[in-house]
């Protein structure tokens, strides 16, 4: 028998939240249960019992997967079984991974694995917005160390209104969505996309969150009570030698912060003169020691980086490279860089630069998503490769890393709510990071805006995006906010705060802390700061193409779109296929139709304006309805003895009756020098109302002879 131990949580809209532990997997370390509605996640965490040698970091693997049984459906293909991640369970594994990682004690360096599994879905409630929650309560149940608990909400403003994690149908409708982690006293991690809102609105709904997640916080508390898991294990990953501390803080300290003060904005120099002082200390200790007390040196060493550079900033307000505070690095752009894609630019700032590159496609180029919750079509794509080259180093590339298909996420949230609505393109961009020194993925969004104006989509407004950093002491006492962060503050310093958006708002938000006490004070001056470098990039990317060029690339496909009556798809299409197939093969125009609205949307597309304006013809010619009275341009198919039958419009024949070829009387149809394939003039003089069948005629045409005078007689 098993003796569960349950814990609920009341949602201010009246749903509940259900933590049940003690039922199942009771092998791992940790198991929860979460349910809402029917809606069912089950998290569990395992930790190895010590740390692998000579491992000096936090070894924490987060998997979010999701059954497709869970909503009753078979996943697609051969095997018939659910394989690799898709994207959607990659970035969900990030939000939970990026909200935990900063909370497990600095020393603890054993190996912890985090599985998220759903079980159960009702195609409402979205389970991606719990999943933080369930990991959270798995540790929090655990004995394993960690300064939790914490959650993570969805918020999603509709109509003015905020909502925590909303449903599906109700975030179809939202001009905000965003996903916040927090702990009960500190905001750790928001993400989320918006329809150009301000930085304060963005303010209020990270505190709608907040005050959520405080309430779900507490709930785990008393879980934690409940279990008996508020003391956690016992643990010594670490051996530390004081002396050794000493001496590397006294002899490399004064050196590393000549070098963090020099003013030197070339990474690998700046890098190289690290490594200088490292090796120099290295040669001091005794030959036979070195290799026992090289991986402390070098732990003891970049904590007396760190150092140098955060007091460079806070005590002197000088950073790595000599900018202040709010200096954006250098930029410059330029765009239709290469000549084969649709659109390009490349995007350069400081030492990070992305050539990007945009490709235009039809309705048969859209990507079909199949995901257990999401069966749909993408028609603007977004990819992010990051060579290892692009830092110098001298490895393979492999495939596509979570960190690439993450950066790339941000920055097509960042671009997607600016393409117009109905754009009858498919779209892909590409950004190819051709160097890195921090903020890449807003290199991305900025490059992205370029080459998309480049490539003549017409944007809405053009966007631009900035990463922000924070350096912090005494729980937030003393600070600085960073613009434009490079690589080194970012892994050195407190935050990183990602910020794009157009000139009247932020389209897509990114935020990860690393420390405790961040305010709302340090998080309103970080975006004031942040919407200042936004406008001086924007202003930079405008002299480089300040509008969306007037016309697509001459190479670039041609697409016109019509709407028809939904009753008329099947005749396009034609028994299987016939007659679509055949206007493709006629005009070499490419021909998709699909039911939008409970109407026909057919797109057409060709390289060139002929093939489009041939297909359309056809197309109009098939929906348009015959009326009596109108002329039409017909093609004699068949000639027999009574007349001739005649397509006047594609798909529709009538029969021009011998009668009605020539004011004259004929004996046969080739008299008139009528025969098949010829092309003539016709009316349609009448429609059978029983048989629905076409009477043509040409001879009202023509003109009438002049009537035989008639003999006169005398009486």
């Amino acid at each position: 028998m098993t003796n569960p131990i349950i814990k609920r949580i009341e949602l201010s809209d009246g749903r509940t939240i259900t933590l049940e532990t003690g039922k199942l997997a009771k092998q791992a370390d940790g198991a929860v249960e979460l349910r809402m509605g029917n809606t069912m996640l089950l998290a569990t965490v395992c930790a190895a019992k010590d740390a692998a040698p000579g491992v000096d970091f936090m070894p924490l693997q987060v998997e979010y997967k999701e059954k497709f049984s869970a909503f009753g459906r078979f996943p697609g293909g051969f095997m018939k079984r659910e394989g690799r991640p898709s994207d959607y369970e990659i970035l969900t594994s990030r939000l939970i991974d990026r909200a935990l990682r900063p909370l497990f004690p600095d020393d603890y360096h054993a190996e912890v694995f985090v599985t998220v599994m759903l079980f159960s879905a009702d195609g409402e409630d979205m389970p991606d917005a719990l999943a933080g929650l369930a990991a959270s309560a798995a540790l929090a149940v655990s004995d394993i160390p960690f300064n939790g608990p914490l959650s993570e909400v969805r918020v999603a403003r509709v109509d003015g209104q905020l909502f925590v994690n909303p449903t599906f149908s109700q975030l179809e409708k939202a001009d905000m969505d965003i996903m916040v982690g927090a702990t009960i006293d500190n905001i750790m991690m928001v993400e989320g996309e918006m329809s150009e809102v301000s930085e304060a609105e963005l303010l209020e709904a990270i505190k709608f969150a907040h005050e959520e997640i405080k309430k779900q916080c507490q709930a785990q508390l008393e879980l934690m009570e409940l279990c008996g898991t508020v003391k956690k294990r016992e643990y010594s990953h670490e051996e530390n030698d004081e002396e050794l501390r000493k001496q590397v803080w006294s002899i490399c300290y004064p050196k590393a912060y000549v070098v963090a003060s020099s003013q030197n904005s070339d990474k690998h120099a700046r890098m190289d003169a690290f490594e200088t002082i490292l090796e120099e200390f290295m040669e001091s200790v005794p030959e036979e020691e070195r290799e026992t007390k090289a991986p402390l040196v070098a732990k003891y060493y970049h904590d007396v980086e760190k150092e140098a550079m955060r007091r460079c900033i806070l005590d002197e307000g000088k950073r790595l490279d000599g900018r202040s505070t709010t200096d954006i690095r250098p930029i410059w752009s330029e765009v239709d860089y290469v000549q084969g894609p649709h659109g390009s630019a490349v995007f350069t700032r400081g030492e990070t630069q992305s050539l990007t590159t945009v490709t235009l496609g039809t309705k048969l180029d859209e990507k079909i998503v199949d995901d257990v919750l999401n069966h749909s079509t993408e028609r603007f794509l977004l990819h992010y490769n990051f060579p290892p080259f692009s830092t110098g180093e001298a490895r393979p590339q492999r495939g596509t890393g979570r960190r690439e298909i993450g950066h790339g996420n941000l920055a097509h949230r960042a671009l997607k709510r600016m393409i117009p609505e109905g754009y009858p393109y498919v779209i892909r961009v590409v950004s190819d990071i051709l160097e890195s020194n921090g903020s890449s993925s807003m290199a991305t969004v900025c490059a992205g805006t370029l080459a998309l104006m480049d490539a003549g989509v017409q944007m809405k407004k053009p966007v631009s995006g900035i990463a922000m950093g924070l350096i912090s002491e005494n729980k937030g006492q003393n600070y600085a906010v960073l613009s434009d962060i490079l690589g080194d503050e970012d892994h050195l310093g407190d935050m990183d705060f990602k910020v794009c958006g157009t000139k009247d708002g932020i389209t897509a938000t990114q935020m990860d802390i690393k420390v405790d006490g961040l305010s709302y004070e340090i998080l309103e001056k970080a975006l004031a700061q942040a919407k200042a470098g936004r406008e001086h990039i924007m202003g930079k990317m405008m002299e480089t193409l300040s509008e969306p060029r007037a016309d697509l690339k001459p190479h670039a496909p041609r697409i016109e779109v019509i709407e028809i009556p939904k009753d008329f798809i099947g005749a396009v299409i034609g028994p299987g296929g016939k007659i679509i197939q055949g206007i493709q093969e006629e005009t070499g125009a490419i021909i998709t139709i699909e039911e939008v609205d409970n109407k026909g949307r057919v797109e057409v597309s060709a390289s060139n304006k002929d093939s489009i304006d041939a297909a359309m013809r056809k197309i109009k010619g098939i929906v348009a309805v015959p009326e009596v009275g109108e002329v039409y341009e017909a093609t004699v198919r068949s000639v027999m003895p009574y007349g001739a039958f005649c397509e006047f419009l594609p798909g529709k024949d009538g029969l021009l009756h011998i009668s009605e070829i020539d004011w004259k009387r004929l004996e046969k149809v080739e008299d008139a020098g009528i025969k098949e394939g010829d092309k003539i003039a016709v009316k349609l003089i009448d429609i059978d109302p029983k048989t629905g069948k076409f009477k043509l005629s040409r001879k009202v045409l023509l003109p009438r002879p002049p009537r035989p005078e008639q003999p006169r007689t005398e009486e």
